[in-house]
Protein backbone atom coordinates (compact mmCIF):
# COMPACT_ATOMS: atom_id res chain seq x y z
CA UNK A 1 0.00 0.00 0.00
CA UNK A 2 2.90 2.35 0.77
CA UNK A 3 4.17 2.04 -2.80
CA UNK A 4 0.73 2.94 -4.15
CA UNK A 5 0.56 6.07 -1.99
CA UNK A 6 4.07 7.05 -3.08
CA UNK A 7 2.94 6.69 -6.71
CA UNK A 8 -0.16 8.75 -5.92
CA UNK A 9 1.99 11.57 -4.59
CA UNK A 10 4.02 11.53 -7.81
CA UNK A 11 0.85 11.47 -9.97
CA UNK A 12 -0.58 14.57 -8.26
CA UNK A 13 2.69 16.41 -8.88
CA UNK A 14 4.45 16.05 -5.55
CA UNK A 15 7.92 14.89 -4.68
CA UNK A 16 7.69 11.99 -2.18
CA UNK A 17 11.30 12.64 -1.12
CA UNK A 18 10.45 16.18 0.02
CA UNK A 19 11.03 16.60 3.77
CA UNK A 20 7.36 16.85 4.73
CA UNK A 21 6.39 13.85 2.59
CA UNK A 22 9.18 11.35 3.32
CA UNK A 23 7.05 9.19 5.66
CA UNK A 24 3.66 10.15 4.22
CA UNK A 25 3.14 6.92 2.22
CA UNK A 26 3.68 4.90 5.41
CA UNK A 27 1.35 7.14 7.43
CA UNK A 28 -1.30 6.96 4.69
CA UNK A 29 -1.09 3.16 4.60
CA UNK A 30 -1.51 3.00 8.39
CA UNK A 31 -4.40 5.47 8.24
CA UNK A 32 -6.25 3.52 5.54
CA UNK A 33 -5.74 0.25 7.39
CA UNK A 34 -7.32 1.87 10.43
CA UNK A 35 -10.13 3.55 8.47
CA UNK A 36 -11.05 0.26 6.77
CA UNK A 37 -10.52 -2.12 9.69
CA UNK A 38 -14.17 -3.14 9.53
CA UNK A 39 -13.28 -5.58 6.74
CA UNK A 40 -11.28 -7.60 9.27
CA UNK A 41 -14.14 -7.82 11.77
CA UNK A 42 -17.23 -9.96 11.88
CA UNK A 43 -20.49 -9.44 13.70
CA UNK A 44 -20.29 -12.47 16.00
CA UNK A 45 -16.87 -11.46 17.30
CA UNK A 46 -18.00 -7.85 17.76
CA UNK A 47 -21.14 -8.86 19.67
CA UNK A 48 -19.11 -11.42 21.65
CA UNK A 49 -22.31 -13.07 22.95
CA UNK A 50 -23.03 -10.06 25.16
CA UNK A 51 -26.73 -10.91 25.36
CA UNK A 52 -28.73 -10.57 28.56
CA UNK A 53 -32.22 -11.62 29.52
CA UNK A 54 -34.74 -8.86 28.91
CA UNK A 55 -36.94 -8.09 31.90
CA UNK A 56 -39.51 -6.41 29.68
CA UNK A 57 -39.94 -5.24 26.12
CA UNK A 58 -39.58 -1.48 26.49
CA UNK A 59 -37.78 0.47 23.79
CA UNK A 60 -34.01 0.68 24.11
CA UNK A 61 -32.35 3.69 22.46
CA UNK A 62 -28.73 4.68 22.00
CA UNK A 63 -28.36 7.97 20.20
CA UNK A 64 -25.56 10.17 18.92
CA UNK A 65 -23.12 7.33 18.18
CA UNK A 66 -20.39 8.99 16.14
CA UNK A 67 -19.73 7.59 12.70
CA UNK A 68 -16.69 8.10 10.53
CA UNK A 69 -16.74 6.37 7.19
CA UNK A 70 -15.38 6.67 3.68
CA UNK A 71 -17.75 6.92 0.74
CA UNK A 72 -17.10 4.20 -1.78
CA UNK A 73 -17.46 6.58 -4.72
CA UNK A 74 -14.68 9.08 -3.89
CA UNK A 75 -13.06 7.56 -0.78
CA UNK A 76 -13.71 10.82 1.03
CA UNK A 77 -15.05 10.85 4.60
CA UNK A 78 -18.59 11.16 5.70
CA UNK A 79 -19.10 12.02 9.34
CA UNK A 80 -22.17 12.04 11.50
CA UNK A 81 -24.33 10.40 14.13
CA UNK A 82 -26.21 7.14 14.31
CA UNK A 83 -29.31 6.63 16.45
CA UNK A 84 -30.49 3.10 17.22
CA UNK A 85 -33.69 1.99 18.86
CA UNK A 86 -35.00 -1.51 19.34
CA UNK A 87 -37.66 -3.39 21.22
CA UNK A 88 -36.24 -6.61 22.67
CA UNK A 89 -38.08 -9.93 22.53
CA UNK A 90 -36.31 -11.95 25.18
CA UNK A 91 -32.79 -10.53 25.22
CA UNK A 92 -30.92 -7.24 25.10
CA UNK A 93 -27.39 -6.70 23.88
CA UNK A 94 -24.64 -4.88 25.77
CA UNK A 95 -24.94 -1.19 24.96
CA UNK A 96 -21.31 -0.82 23.86
CA UNK A 97 -21.86 -3.61 21.35
CA UNK A 98 -24.30 -1.41 19.43
CA UNK A 99 -21.59 1.22 19.01
CA UNK A 100 -19.13 -1.50 17.98
CA UNK A 101 -21.52 -2.75 15.29
CA UNK A 102 -21.82 0.81 13.97
CA UNK A 103 -18.01 1.12 13.92
CA UNK A 104 -17.53 -2.25 12.21
CA UNK A 105 -19.78 -1.36 9.27
CA UNK A 106 -18.73 2.29 9.06
CA UNK A 107 -15.05 1.30 8.85
CA UNK A 108 -15.59 -0.06 5.35
CA UNK A 109 -16.05 1.73 2.05
CA UNK A 110 -19.72 2.61 2.24
CA UNK A 111 -22.76 4.43 1.11
CA UNK A 112 -24.88 5.78 3.94
CA UNK A 113 -28.01 3.97 2.79
CA UNK A 114 -26.32 0.55 2.99
CA UNK A 115 -24.67 1.37 6.30
CA UNK A 116 -28.04 2.21 7.83
CA UNK A 117 -29.56 -1.05 6.63
CA UNK A 118 -26.61 -3.22 7.69
CA UNK A 119 -26.83 -1.95 11.26
CA UNK A 120 -30.60 -2.48 11.40
CA UNK A 121 -30.42 -6.00 9.96
CA UNK A 122 -27.76 -7.12 12.44
CA UNK A 123 -29.75 -5.90 15.45
CA UNK A 124 -32.95 -7.44 14.13
CA UNK A 125 -31.31 -10.79 13.31
CA UNK A 126 -28.71 -11.23 16.05
CA UNK A 127 -30.65 -9.72 18.95
CA UNK A 128 -33.98 -11.12 17.79
CA UNK A 129 -35.67 -7.78 18.34
CA UNK A 130 -39.39 -7.22 17.84
CA UNK A 131 -38.50 -4.07 15.97
CA UNK A 132 -35.53 -1.90 15.09
CA UNK A 133 -35.11 1.69 13.99
CA UNK A 134 -31.81 3.16 12.80
CA UNK A 135 -31.35 6.77 11.70
CA UNK A 136 -28.07 8.18 10.45
CA UNK A 137 -27.42 11.89 9.94
CA UNK A 138 -24.15 12.64 8.15
CA UNK A 139 -22.22 15.23 6.24
CA UNK A 140 -20.38 14.00 3.17
CA UNK A 141 -17.09 15.64 2.29
CA UNK A 142 -17.50 14.49 -1.32
CA UNK A 143 -20.46 16.86 -1.49
CA UNK A 144 -18.91 19.58 0.67
CA UNK A 145 -15.36 19.81 -0.71
CA UNK A 146 -15.92 19.01 -4.38
CA UNK A 147 -18.75 18.77 -6.88
CA UNK A 148 -21.63 20.97 -5.73
CA UNK A 149 -19.66 22.27 -2.69
CA UNK A 150 -22.63 22.49 -0.32
CA UNK A 151 -21.00 22.83 3.11
CA UNK A 152 -24.23 22.84 5.13
CA UNK A 153 -25.85 19.82 3.52
CA UNK A 154 -26.73 16.82 5.65
CA UNK A 155 -28.01 13.43 4.55
CA UNK A 156 -30.49 11.56 6.73
CA UNK A 157 -31.26 7.87 6.19
CA UNK A 158 -33.47 5.53 8.16
CA UNK A 159 -34.21 1.83 8.32
CA UNK A 160 -37.28 0.63 10.18
CA UNK A 161 -37.98 -3.07 10.71
CA UNK A 162 -40.58 -5.09 12.57
CA UNK A 163 -42.76 -3.05 14.92
CA UNK A 164 -40.90 0.16 13.99
CA UNK A 165 -42.21 -0.33 10.45
CA UNK A 166 -45.65 -1.75 11.16
CA UNK A 167 -46.66 0.43 14.12
CA UNK A 168 -46.77 4.17 13.54
CA UNK A 169 -46.85 4.88 17.30
CA UNK A 170 -43.60 2.96 17.85
CA UNK A 171 -41.86 4.71 14.97
CA UNK A 172 -43.12 8.11 16.13
CA UNK A 173 -41.98 7.51 19.72
CA UNK A 174 -38.50 6.55 18.47
CA UNK A 175 -38.20 9.58 16.19
CA UNK A 176 -39.39 11.93 18.94
CA UNK A 177 -36.97 10.47 21.49
CA UNK A 178 -33.99 10.87 19.18
CA UNK A 179 -35.08 14.41 18.32
CA UNK A 180 -36.02 13.87 14.68
CA UNK A 181 -39.38 15.05 13.45
CA UNK A 182 -41.42 12.16 12.10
Amino acid sequence: MEKLFEQLLVKIGEDPTREGLVNTPNRMAEAYQFLTRGYKQNVDEVLNEAYFTAEDNHMVIVKDIEIYSLCEHHMLPFIGKCHIGYIPSDKVVGVSKLARVVDMFSRRLQIQERLTNQIAHVIMDKVGAQGVGVVIEAQHLCMMMRGVEKQNSKMITSAMHGSFRSQMATRTEFLQLIGTTG
